[in-house]
């Protein structure tokens, strides 16, 4: 397997999401209508510890926000990027200097040089994916279409 599919294997995507802890999420935005800060809202609303790192911004979803990585003062289990992919490579570095346990870079953020990078490193890379909508599809949250059925079983109406 090669390209991003190489960085979208089931197996990966729910051992870094079962692992993972605090999730510090790089390019995460002030601005509500942003996708990274409903991502971020998601992640803290299920139970993980976000850290912002954005250093245009002192608090974002209540949580004080840290102008890189290099500066937050707690263990981080999962990068996750909300960047540009020239920037990939400079984070997944200082995601291995952290001891970081994951590189996770959003849908479009793609940079071969940072997956290594942070492979050489020891990092689980997800690449190419959306750190909500994985989560929600293996905690049983999203129907196939995209939202919640609210139905925890998969019960066939006039099938007897």
């Amino acid at each position: 397997m090669t390209g991003p599919a190489r960085y979208q294997d089931p197996l990966t995507i729910q051992r870094v999401l079962n692992s993972a802890g605090t999730i510090a999420v790089v390019g995460l935005s002030g601005n509500e209508l942003r996708a990274s800060y409903f991502v971020g809202y998601y992640l803290k609303r299920h139970g993980f510890r976000v850290v912002p790192v954005n250093p245009r911004e002192t608090e974002i979803l209540g949580e004080r926000c840290y102008p890189s990585l290099h500066d937050i003062p707690e263990a981080v289990d999962v990068v996750n990027v909300f960047r540009a992919p020239d920037a990939v490579p400079d984070i997944a570095r200082d995601a291995v200097a952290i001891g970081a346990s994951a590189l996770w870079c959003q849908f479009g953020v793609i940079s071969p040089e940072g997956f290594q990078i942070a492979e050489d490193g020891g990092l689980d890379v997800v690449a190419d994916r959306c750190v909500k909508i994985e989560h929600a599809r293996y905690a049983g949250r999203m129907h196939w279409l995209g939202f919640n059925t609210q139905r925890i079983t998969s019960v066939r109406t006039g099938l007897q």
